[in-house]
C-alpha cells in the first residue's frame, strides 16, 4: 500500500476506517473516513478516465456548500489536479474575469446555475462543463466500491492544491496559490494553538470559495482526524440545535455570525457546555458580545489571518479577551511577524506600520501574476497591506487596511481604530467609518451607525474625545438600518462608499 503524505483522508481511512468523518445535515447521511475515501477514489478515477484530467489541470467549481464539493476536492487532490472554488454569487461577467485567468479544463456547476454558465464567454473551448448532480449517484452509492487503480502521480509539498481568488487592495481579483506545504503548517499552527484532537467535532457552513470554509477548521480538523457536519449555509437556529445535539467542541464565526447566534431565541436555552471555545475572526468583537458569550460559558478566542498566509496566523487567548480588547494576540507558533516601515525597517512599540509575515504558510504567490507576487513578497516576507502595531507586552493590533486610511489635516486616520472606540458606546450596535472630502481638512470621517435610536454628532464627538485625538473623531454621522456585508460576513466598505455617493447625489 502506498499512501502519499499529503492525502490525509487516505491516511485516516487506513488508521481509523470506521470513525465518523463527515455528516451531511441536509440528507442526514454520514460517512466514515474509509467510506468517503473509497468514494473519492472512484471520483478520482472518473475524473482521470472520463474527463481526462491530469496533474496540474484546473478544476473550477461553481456551487454552494454540498457533499459533492468535498468529493471533488479529495478526488482532485489524489490526482494532483488544482481546485478553483468560485463564488456562486458572482455574475457571468464577473466569473469570466476569473476563468480567463484560471483556464480550467473542467467546470463543475450546480444545476440551478445553468443560465450563468451558459452565459460565460471566457471558458476555454476545450473546457468540459459538468453538472454537479451527475456526481450524486457516486456519492449516494451504498454498495461496496472497489478502489480503482489511479495513475501514479508524484506529489510534492510545493504542488498546488487550490487557487483561491481574493480582491486584495486593488479590487482586481488575484488567485492566491495554496500548496500542500501551506495546508500542513497551517494545520500544525492551528492544532498547537487550539488543542485540536481526533474527538473534536464542529459544523462547516463558511462558503467554500473562501479560505475560511477550507482552512480555518476543516483542513486542520482533517489533519487531526476530527469530524464535521456540513451545512449548505449559515443558519443560527440550526447551528445552535446541532451544537447541543452533536456535542460540538469548537465553534467558528465572524462577529456578525456570533451576534446572530446570540440574537436567536434558542441561544438562552441551548446547552453549550460541550464547546471548549469559539474562534472569531474577520473583525474585532465588541466587549458586550464577548461578555455575553462568556456568561454562557463559551470562551472567545479571537485571531487574524488572510487567504495568502495560513489563514490562521494570530490567536488571542480567551483570558485576555477583555483586557486586550481589539488585539489579535500573538503570532502562531511557526510564524514570524514584524511591523515594517516604508523601507522595511522594524517599527518600535506602539508605532504603526505595515504587518509583514514570514512562515511556511505563506503562499508562493499569485497565479500567473509574477509582478504582483514580486511586489507582495520580498525576502520571504509577505506584505499584508494591513497597518498594525505591537504593544509593550507583545500583543499585536490591526490598525486598519492601508487602503482604508484617509488623511485629515495632514494626519493619518484609520477607520478601524475609530470604529473600535465607537462600538463600545452602549447604544451603538454596529458602526463603520469612511473618509469623505472636506474643503478645510481635505478629508474627514463619516460614521455610519446602526443603533436602536438616532445618535447626534455631538454625542458621538463627546464619547470619542475620551479615547481619540480630535482629528480622528468623525465630523458627520449617518444612521443606517444595517451595514452592507460581503459574502464572508465582513463589512463591504466599497458598497458603503457607493451608498454615500448616492446620498450625496440626491441632496
Amino acid at each position: 500500500m502506498t499512501l502519499h503524505a499529503h492525502d490525509w483522508l487516505a491516511r485516516w481511512a487506513y488508521y481509523t476506517p470506521d470513525k465518523l468523518f463527515l455528516r451531511d445535515h441536509q440528507t442526514d447521511r454520514s460517512w466514515s473516513y474509509a467510506e468517503f475515501n473509497s468514494t473519492a477514489l472512484s471520483c478520482a478515477a472518473y475524473l482521470s478516465v472520463q474527463q481526462k484530467l491530469k496533474k496540474g489541470d484546473r478544476l473550477a467549481i461553481y456551487a454552494r456548500n454540498r457533499m459533492e464539493y468535498f468529493l471533488l476536492y479529495f478526488a482532485a487532490l489524489k490526482l494532483g489536479v488544482i481546485v478553483v472554488p468560485l463564488n456562486f454569487r458572482l455574475t457571468a461577467a464577473e466569473l469570466d474575469v476569473l476563468l480567463l485567468d484560471a483556464d480550467p479544463s473542467l467546470m463543475v456547476f450546480e444545476g440551478e446555475y445553468k443560465d450563468q454558465i451558459n452565459a460565460l464567454k471566457s471558458l476555454p473551448t476545450d473546457c468540459i462543463k459538468l453538472e454537479m448532480e451527475a456526481l450524486s449517484e457516486m456519492l449516494n452509492s451504498t454498495s461496496g466500491i472497489d478502489s480503482p487503480s489511479l495513475p501514479q502521480v508524484d506529489i510534492s509539498s510545493d504542488d498546488l492544491v487550490m487557487i483561491l481568488y481574493t480582491s486584495g487592495t486593488t479590487g482586481v481579483p488575484k488567485g492566491a496559490m495554496i500548496t500542500h506545504k501551506m495546508l500542513f503548517w497551517n494545520a500544525v499552527n492551528t492544532g498547537l494553538r487550539l488543542d485540536i484532537n481526533s474527538s473534536d467535532h464542529t459544523q462547516a457552513y463558511a462558503p467554500l470559495f473562501h479560505t475560511g470554509g477550507w482552512n480555518v477548521l476543516f483542513t486542520p480538523f482533517l489533519h487531526h482526524g476530527a469530524s464535521h457536519t456540513i451545512l449548505e449555509n449559515f443558519d443560527a437556529d440550526v447551528i445552535l440545535e446541532l451544537i447541543e445535539k452533536e456535542k460540538s467542541t469548537v465553534l467558528f464565526g465572524v462577529p456578525t455570525m456570533m451576534q446572530m447566534l446570540s440574537d436567536s431565541p434558542r441561544f438562552a436555552e441551548t446547552d453549550l457546555s460541550s464547546l471548549r471555545y469559539a474562534i472569531v475572526g474577520g473583525a474585532p468583537m465588541p466587549i458586550p458580545l464577548i461578555e455575553l458569550w462568556h456568561k454562557r460559558g463559551v470562551p472567545i478566542r479571537q485571531g487574524y489571518g488572510l487567504t495568502e498566509v495560513g489563514p490562521n496566523c494570530f490567536s488571542l487567548n480567551q483570558d485576555a479577551a477583555i483586557r486586550k480588547q481589539g488585539s489579535i494576540g500573538f503570532p502562531n507558533f511557526y510564524l514570524d511577524a514584524k511591523i515594517a516601515g516604508e523601507t522595511g525597517e522594524e517599527k518600535g512599540v506602539d508605532e504603526a506600520g505595515e504587518l509583514w509575515l514570514r512562515s511556511p504558510v505563506v503562499t508562493p504567490g499569485y497565479w500567473r501574476k509574477p509582478q504582483e507576487t514580486k511586489a507582495t513578497i520580498t525576502g520571504g516576507w509577505f506584505h499584508t497591506g494591513d497597518m498594525a502595531r505591537v504593544d509593550a507586552e507583545g500583543y499585536f493590533y490591526i490598525v486598519d487596511r492601508k487602503k482604508n486610511m484617509f488623511i485629515s489635516g495632514g494626519e493619518n486616520v484609520y477607520p478601524a481604530e475609530v470604529e473600535a472606540v465607537l462600538i463600545q458606546h452602549p447604544q451603538i450596535k454596529d458602526v463603520a467609518v469612511i473618509g469623505i472630502s472636506d474643503e478645510k481638512w481635505g478629508e474627514v470621517g463619516l460614521a455610519y451607525i446602526v443603533a436602536a435610536e438616532p445618535i447626534e454628532i455631538t454625542e458621538v464627538k463627546a464619547f470619542c474625545l475620551k479615547s481619540l485625538a480630535k482629528y480622528k473623531i468623525p465630523k458627520a454621522v449617518c444612521m443606517i438600518e444595517e451595514l452592507p456585508l460581503n459574502d464572508s460576513g465582513k463589512l463591504d466598505r466599497r458598497h458603503l462608499i457607493e451608498i454615500y455617493k448616492q446620498q450625496k447625489e440626491t441632496k
